[in-house]
């Protein structure tokens, strides 16, 4: 009997990994006093592992790279192989983000090498203090060779094109978008599995300690018309499940009840990622259920099909797959 006969496939919960960063807060983890303060939450990433169960361990490009389509889905399979397909983070920004942009598929492999992908990505606001904003591309009218000379000089904080976010607004941030988080933002972020970051300003930190800029890379891959898609926060009284953004490489959607449980199926065509941002929930489906505290993670491989998402008390929950 394999591995995959003896040990089958259920929903898991995923090891979160914790990144220090200059820019970061409170909210995620204290920092250790005079430690760089914690910035992001990786819950979903080829390195990360399982906590739990069976795949204890193991990591999720280990189990993507054995049991293919059953975990990732024919749909993720197409796209990028046995690669897990997707990067999920929690970022908890006390400080403006370096100003930076990410490369398209093409231009990662030109860039970066073969199997190197773009990064595309979108953001849920969770949390937003009063004033709270981020850089969502150039004013519009800016040339490229503006743009060019802006990002050479290191003044491309004077042609930002500012936007402000509440609690509950998404963002998709397509590949070649200049683009910062600012302050006061906690923000759910699920992007291609790619962490290739051009930096082209980084508010005079020092660039050492990994902050180095990315200046010749950033002219080449910017687009100065491109800038980020905002999809207002809307009010939604019911129990049900509501996609939020869609691109060609993950869909996004928002999962709310305040008692009764929501029937979930991934048709066995896509993971689900699951990500609570609020209450609590139980993950019911093959094998034993999951509990789901706040900004805990959890896999539905696509093999499970239907699956139920029970609410301890009310819950709003984050969900990506790859459709």
């Amino acid at each position: 009997m394999d591995r995959a006969t003896a040990q089958p496939l259920e929903p898991f919960v995923v090891e979160t990994q914790y990144r220090e960063r200059v820019w970061g807060g409170a909210n995620l983890r204290p920092a250790a006093e005079g430690a760089t303060p914690i910035g992001e939450a990786w819950m979903i990433y080829e390195e990360n592992t399982v906590a739990s169960g069976a795949h204890e361990g193991r990591t999720l490009g280990d189990l993507a790279a054995e049991y293919g389509a059953a975990l990732l889905g024919t749909k993720p399979l197409e796209r990028t192989g046995t690669r897990f397909p997707l990067l999920i983070k929690l970022l908890d920004c006390n400080d403006w983000l370096s100003i930076q942009v990410h490369p398209d598929d093409d231009q990662a492999v030109e860039l970066e090498g073969p199997g190197q992908f773009g990064k595309t990505e979108a953001w849920h606001i969770v949390q937003a203090s009063p004033g709270a904003r981020i850089i969502s591309g150039l004013r519009p009218g800016t040339t490229p060779d503006e743009m060019a000379h802006a990002i050479r000089d290191g003044a491309i904080a004077g042609l930002a094109d500012y936007l402000p976010l509440e609690r509950g607004d998404t963002v998709l941030v397509r590949a070649r978008t200049i683009h910062a988080l600012g302050p006061g933002l906690f923000v759910y972020e699920v992007q291609q599995t790619s962490d290739i970051t051009y930096r082209i300003y980084d508010w005079d930190r020092p660039q050492g300690a990994g902050r180095a800029l990315h200046i010749e890379q950033a002219v080449r891959v910017s687009d100065p018309s491109a800038h980020c898609e905002r999809v207002p926060a809307q009010d939604y009284s019911g129990d049900g499940a509501r996609r939020l953004v869609s691109c060609d490489y993950f869909d996004l959607g928002l999962v709310e009840s305040k008692g009764a449980a929501l029937e979930m199926d991934t048709h066995g065509e896509t993971f689900h990622a699951v990500t609570v941002i609020e209450g609590e929930c139980r993950i019911e489906g093959a094998g034993e259920p999951h509990i789901l505290a706040p900004y805990d993670t959890a896999v539905v491989p696509a093999a499970c099909g239907r699956y139920t998402i029970v609410p301890v008390g009310g819950v709003r929950a984050l969900v990506s797959w790859v459709e």
